[in-house]
């Protein structure tokens, strides 16, 4: 089984309430998860806090997703508390804060029979903002029970990719065309919120923007 995690909550420093934050008829995070519903998985929930959960529950079974609520810093552990929970045997981990989140690429990495063999996979080279990571199950809980940096309970991840002797890690380059890695559509400031604004009003998004339709125009600007 394959499970969609999403992780967002409300209590930001940065940018407080960035994921309930107006894009184009719908929020930052409602965003995330319709592009996310696209990707070919059986399950699809948003891990979010205890204080974020009242408002954050209803948007996500709008959307579709089920939510679940755990510790605000110890994000791994809300993971290992999903997972444990469910028992998925992959898990397709992605933010709130990136509503240009690809389903294309999750669907291409979900192909690789490597990357879903993998302790830990995902893909360089696409802008920082539309990836997903793709984590098995045995791996996140031997992560929670080792972990011990406030870095990698936070981020989730780190444990595994810095662990390469414990864990076999594919970090595979994405096809060319999806390649532009000095780009940036990610959500943590104001100033990354207006560019997000200018994206979404320029580029044609019925139900989603295209990935190539975005990086197209992450590399050669508005059409003339």
């Amino acid at each position: 089984m394959i499970a969609v995690f999403l992780q967002a909550r409300l209590g930001s420093t940065r940018l407080p309430r960035k994921a309930l934050l107006p894009l184009v008829g719908d929020t930052v995070v409602g965003h995330a998860m319709n592009n996310l519903r696209k990707i070919h998985a059986d399950e699809f929930w948003l891990l979010t806090d205890q204080d974020s959960y009242a408002e954050l529950q209803p948007i996500a079974e709008k959307h579709s997703f089920q939510c679940l609520s755990g510790p605000t810093n110890d994000v791994l552990k809300r993971y290992a508390v999903a997972a444990e929970k469910l028992g998925p045997d992959l898990i397709v981990r992605a933010t709130g804060d990136n509503p240009l989140v690809s389903s294309e690429l999750a669907n291409l990495l979900l192909e690789d029979s490597r990357a879903c063999a993998s302790a830990y996979s995902g893909y360089l080279g696409p802008p920082i903002g539309v990836g997903v990571e793709l984590v098995s199950t045995k791996a996140l809980l031997q992560a929670h029970m080792s972990a011990t940096s406030h870095y990698e309970r936070e981020h989730v991840t780190p444990y595994l990719y810095t662990h390469r002797d414990l864990f076999q890690v594919y970090l595979p380059y994405a096809p060319a065309q999806y390649c532009l890695p000095e780009a940036r559509v990610t959500l943590d400031t104001l100033r990354d919120y207006r560019h997000l604004e200018q994206l979404f009003a320029q580029l044609p998004c019925n139900e989603e923007i295209k990935t190539l339709q975005l990086l197209e125009y992450l590399r050669t600007g508005p059409a003339a």
